[in-house]
């Protein structure tokens, strides 16, 4: 039987790396060079930043990524401890990346839910734009999977979280389209936070994606990106149910889903009705997804209230 590129569909030779053409390779790479420009950013220190951002002491660098670096810190004013997103000098006077770094503000500023970062304000000082926004103590889902402590028991009670917040934003008209390991934080007591907005499309602010987009730059992280996202193609709240799958499927099984792969079911025994809500959410055409991360959070309440169907133990949350 003809094999199929797993992106574009078209006829690829046997055993082509990852299930895709070669065109669609060279995409692929291209993708991953998004944040060439950004490549040799180097955080500033702790110690450079002393007395530039008005009322807040920073403290360490807690993480950093291609729009910024996150940084610990402490609210004078208001006694608590904060994040602080800044972003890198060498991009302030760039009005893609400035416009990208402001949109993360406003659009966290829409959201209030429990399992959204909180953000408590933003700024230009000295020469540098910020975030301030709730510290969350605890660690990204990308090192508690690395450290495994993500069991199917536990991806089970962090994937319900995931949509919820993802549902608050789409109604509030954003889709994050940077779903990933490391933008799902674990705090204490098991709840999850969503962060980085950076790439957020807001659905009532047209002009400013027309501009992010102009260059025909494909926004997201490429193996968590929905095929419209690799194809450049204007996204909506799907691309987001798509990352979601494949968050999913890494948590059961170590591993993201590329060309083909086998069913968590058949590598970690978990109910084979979630084979199914997988690969729903991770469907090529928008259309055969879920169209909501409601209705992936429904079925998945669903298979736990009921796991004397296939063998599921309740109490333990795991196959029995």
């Amino acid at each position: 039987m003809t094999q199929l590129c797993e992106h574009c569909r078209s006829p690829i030779p046997e055993g082509s790396p990852h299930g895709v053409c070669p065109a669609c390779l060279i995409a692929l790479a291209d993708v991953a060079t998004e944040d060439l420009p950004n490549r040799n950013f180097v955080p500033l220190k702790v110690s450079e930043l002393a007395g530039r951002i008005p009322g807040i002491e920073l403290t360490e660098l807690v993480g950093r990524g291609g729009m910024g670096a996150v940084y610990r810190g402490y609210q004078t004013d208001l006694n608590r401890e904060v994040a602080v997103k800044i972003l890198p000098q060498s991009l302030s006077n760039d009005p893609v990346f400035l416009s990208r770094f402001r949109r993360e503000a406003q659009a966290l500023a829409k959201l209030d839910h429990p399992n959204i970062v909180t953000v408590f304000g933003s700024g230009v000082a000295d020469g540098l734009c910020y975030i301030v926004m709730e510290y969350i103590d605890g660690t990204t889902l990308r090192e508690a999977m690395a450290a495994k402590a993500v069991d199917p028991a536990s991806a089970l009670r962090i994937v319900p979280q995931i949509c919820d917040a993802l549902a608050y934003a789409h109604d509030h008209g954003i889709v994050h389209r940077d779903i990933k390991p490391e933008n799902i934080l674990l705090g204490i007591g098991g709840k999850i936070k969503v962060v980085d907005f950076g790439l957020a499309k807001l659905s009532d602010d047209d002009r400013a994606q027309t501009m992010l987009t102009a260059t025909g730059a494909r926004l997201g992280t490429l193996r968590y990106m929905a095929p419209e996202q690799l194809d450049g193609t204007p996204v909506d709240h799907r691309a987001d149910v798509y990352s979601l799958g494949v968050v999913f499927y890494e948590m059961l099984t170590g591993q993201v889903p590329m060309g083909r792969f086998a069913m968590p079911s058949e590598k970690v025994g978990v109910d084979p009705r979630i084979d199914d809500v997988i690969m729903r959410t991770l469907c090529r055409e928008p259309a055969e997804r879920y169209q909501h991360v409601s209705d992936v959070e429904n079925e998945l309440l669903s298979i736990s209230e009921n796991p004397e169907q296939v063998g599921w133990d309740r109490a333990a949350n795991r196959p029995s």
